[in-house]
């Protein structure tokens, strides 16, 4: 009698758990289901059919053409357990794992070694292990790739520790992974240096910020090392004309143009502006308090009615009123390269957020002639940062062709109303007991 199909488990751990992993095509035209262990591993075909041969048999044989209705006297069945030692012989089936004394040399349910794998030779490579080799190797491949990937995020989390700023924070873990990109191996300094040598068309600058972003990253794996002569070129930013600012805020989109207009009004740095809050404004006195970045000084500045009426027109979905700069950004340079080409105006091309806070220094710097009051004005900490507005202002203004407004003060009451609107004291007191003052047009 033929039993019914046992569960079928794994041959190595005895594992039911298992998955189907293709076929095995067999020499007589059927297939056999592989089957691959989840807790093991082990990958094995399932055996064709399951015997449990016992039954009396006649004490007689018959031979020649009836031999087909003869029978099998007192045969013994029994099963005997196969050496695991054994070479698979060519064109054996792998199916059972037993195999019957008078199935042997039938060549019917051969058992195999559990160590090999079937191939048409004796001494061929073990299949099993030669995949298993490479998807280790494959394996090996990716886990480089999460490893850097970890690293960075490792790096990006080092950095928020060591309590730098935010903007700092975004611009170092992006040229971290500007370096990976580029095919750098970060834990080799020559190789960093060998990248930034080939990158001819980055700026000293540019590539100044990308030793610095590196050194974090050493600092952070507890190595060194000699850092390439990269110096920041000093030279004077571009500072266009109002009117050219003028047609770029009428040019772009209304939400664009309300964040230009709170450039040129205040000159803040655009990452000051893109903080700026609903709760921040004071229609009334129309002034704006702003919250700083980059180590400025926070400050209260005076926006123009322009700038409050555009506001007006915004929808108040955020507690924030701009939001999403790189958006922002991207929208600018598209705008701005069509305006320029519009206008057949090629400077436009040079102007950005920040070439707005460049121009407002230097407009402020014209008007009153007071470095401390730039100062005060941009936020700055260190009045070097201010100078540079002097050398702007002589650059774009002519001093033999100046024009002012001359006022007379007689009293110190008026002396002092006409200091804050921004005149200047020139000579003094004559004979009637007024002072000249002087304010430039």
């Amino acid at each position: 009698m033929v039993e019914a199909k046992a569960k079928l488990c794994c041959p190595e751990c005895g594992s039911e758990r298992l998955y189907k992993d293709g076929l095995r095509y067999l020499k007589e035209g059927c297939t056999v289901q592989r089957r691959l262990c989840r807790n093991c591993g082990y990958r094995f075909s399932e055996p064709k059919v399951s015997l449990n041969v016992s039954m009396k048999l006649r004490k007689t044989l018959n031979s020649g053409p009836n031999l087909l209705d003869g029978s099998v006297v007192n045969c013994d069945f029994s099963v005997q357990e196969r050496s695991d030692d054994l070479t698979l012989p060519f064109s054996e089936d792998v199916a059972s794992h037993k195999l019957t004394v008078i199935g042997k040399p039938l060549n019917s349910f051969p058992s195999y070694n559990s160590k090999r794998q079937v191939c048409a030779q004796k001494d061929a490579k073990n299949l099993a292990t030669s995949k298993t080799a490479q998807k280790q190797a494959a394996g090996a491949t990716k886990l480089d790739v999460e490893t850097v990937k970890g690293k960075t995020v490792e790096f990006l989390w080092y950095l928020k520790k060591q309590g730098y700023a935010k903007d700092v924070v975004e611009h170092r873990f992006e040229a971290i992974k500007r370096l990976i990109s580029l095919g750098a191996d970060l834990w080799n300094p020559e190789s960093i240096k060998e990248t930034l040598a080939k990158q001819t068309d980055w700026k000293d600058g540019y590539k100044l910020q990308m030793v610095y972003s590196y050194e974090n990253f050493l600092a952070m794996e507890g190595l060194t090392w000699q850092r390439p002569r990269y110096k920041q070129k000093s030279r004077l930013p571009f500072i266009p004309t109002e009117q050219e600012i003028d047609q770029l805020i009428a040019g772009v989109g209304k939400k664009l143009g309300t964040f230009l207009q709170g450039l040129k009004d205040t000159g803040v740095d655009p990452g000051e502006l893109m903080k700026l809050r609903w709760i921040d404004i004071n229609i009334e006195t129309r002034k704006v308090s702003i919250t700083p970045v980059k180590g400025h000084d926070p400050r209260v500045l005076k926006v123009s009615r322009e700038f409050l009426r555009r506001l007006e027109t915004l929808p108040r979905q955020s507690e924030y009123i701009f939001t999403n700069q790189d958006s922002m950004t991207c929208n600018f340079w598209g705008t701005r390269r069509r305006l320029a080409r519009k206008l057949n105006n090629p400077r436009l091309k040079a102007i950005t957020f920040t070439t707005l806070r460049h121009w407002k220094g230097t407009m402020e710097y014209h008007r009153t002639r007071s470095l401390m009051h730039v100062k005060a004005f941009l936020g700055h900490k260190n009045i070097q940062n201010t100078i540079i507005y002097v050398h702007l202002e002589a650059l774009l203004f002519d001093e033999g062709n100046d024009e002012f407004h001359v006022t007379v003060a007689k009293n110190v009451k008026e002396a002092s109303n006409l200091v804050k609107v921004g005149f200047q004291y020139v000579t003094g007191e004559y004979d009637d007991g007024g002072k000249i003052f002087r304010k430039r047009k």
